[in-house]
C-alpha cells in the first residue's frame, strides 16, 4: 500500500513537472515571437523567406473563408430560428430580436466562433508543417545556419493570423447576422428593418470584438508553433503535435474569451 501511494505521488509529481516545463516553453515561444516582431520591424524581410507573409495571409485567410462563412452562417440561422421560435411561443414580440442578436454576435459569438474554426484548421496546419520540419531535422539545419526558427517560421504566421483572424471575424459576423435575419424573415415574417437594427451596438462592444479577434489571432499560431517545435520521433510525433495544437488552440480561445469578457464586465460594472 505504501509503495502504491509513493508511486502515485511520483506520477503526479512528474505530471506537474512536465506541465510546468511545457508552460515555460510556451511562454518562451511567445516572448521569442514578440522579440522576432521587433527584429522584423527593424530589419525588414531578412529574417523570413521572401514573400512568406503574403503566402501565410493566403493560407490562413483565403483558404479559411469558405469554412468560416459556411459554419458561422449555419450557426446564425439556427440561433435566429431558435430565438424566434421561443419568442413566438412566449410573447410573440420580435421587436428586440435583431438588436440583441447583433450585440451577442459582436461581443462574443462572431470572433469566438471564428477563433474556434481557425484553431482547428489553421492550428493543425501550422503544427503539422513545423512538426514535419522538426522530425526531419530541418529546424536544426536552420539553427546551424544562424537562423532563429521562431523568426523564420512563426513570426510570419503570427502576423498573418492577427490580420486574417480579425478580417474573418468581421466577415463571419456579417454573414451570421445576415443569414439570421433572412431566417427570421422567411420562417416567422420578422420585418428586416426591425431585425437589422444595430442601435444597441456601442463603441465598447466593437472594442471587445477587436480585442478578442486579435487575442485569438495571436494565440493560435503561438500554441500551434509551440506544439510543432515539440514534435519528436517520426510521423507519430507529427500526429501528436497536430492533435495537441487543435486542443491547445481551442482551449486558448475559450480561456481568452472568458478572461476578456470577465474583464469587460468588471470595467463596465456589468453593463455591456
Amino acid at each position: 500500500m505504501r509503495r502504491r501511494i509513493i508511486k502515485r505521488i511520483e506520477d503526479l509529481g512528474a505530471i506537474v513537472v512536465d506541465a510546468a516545463r511545457a508552460a515555460r516553453e510556451l511562454w518562451l515561444v511567445f516572448v521569442g515571437t514578440i522579440a522576432g516582431l521587433v527584429r522584423r520591424w527593424g530589419e525588414g524581410e531578412a529574417r523570413s523567406p521572401k514573400g512568406e507573409l503574403a503566402r501565410q495571409l493566403h493560407a490562413i485567410g483565403n483558404r479559411s473563408v469558405l469554412f468560416v462563412v459556411v459554419t458561422l452562417g449555419f450557426i446564425g440561422m439556427v440561433m435566429s430560428y431558435q430565438a424566434c421560435l421561443q419568442l413566438a411561443r412566449i410573447t410573440g414580440d420580435f421587436s428586440q430580436i435583431g438588436q440583441q442578436f447583433i450585440r451577442l454576435i459582436v461581443t462574443d459569438f462572431g470572433p469566438t466562433l471564428t477563433g474556434m474554426m481557425l484553431a482547428t484548421r489553421v492550428g493543425a496546419g501550422i503544427a503539422a508543417e513545423l512538426g514535419s520540419m522538426k522530425v526531419t531535422e530541418q529546424i536544426d539545419a536552420l539553427r546551424m545556419s544562424g537562423v532563429l526558427p521562431i523568426d523564420y517560421l512563426i513570426v510570419p504566421r503570427f502576423l498573418a493570423s492577427l490580420v486574417m483572424t480579425l478580417a474573418l471575424s468581421v466577415l463571419g459576423s456579417v454573414v451570421m447576422f445576415g443569414l439570421g435575419g433572412l431566417t427570421a424573415k422567411l420562417s416567422f415574417g420578422v420585418n428586416p428593418q426591425l431585425f437589422f437594427d444595430v442601435s444597441l451596438v456601442r463603441p465598447r462592444h466593437l472594442v471587445i470584438f477587436i480585442l478578442k479577434a486579435l487575442a485569438y489571432g495571436a494565440a493560435i499560431p503561438v500554441v500551434a508553433g509551440f506544439c510543432g517545435l515539440r514534435a519528436r520521433g517520426s510521423s507519430e510525433g507529427v500526429g501528436w503535435a497536430t492533435t495537441a495544437a487543435v486542443i491547445g488552440g481551442s482551449f486558448a480561445v475559450i480561456v481568452l474569451d472568458f478572461v476578456i469578457s470577465a474583464t469587460a464586465l468588471f470595467l463596465t460594472g456589468g453593463d455591456l
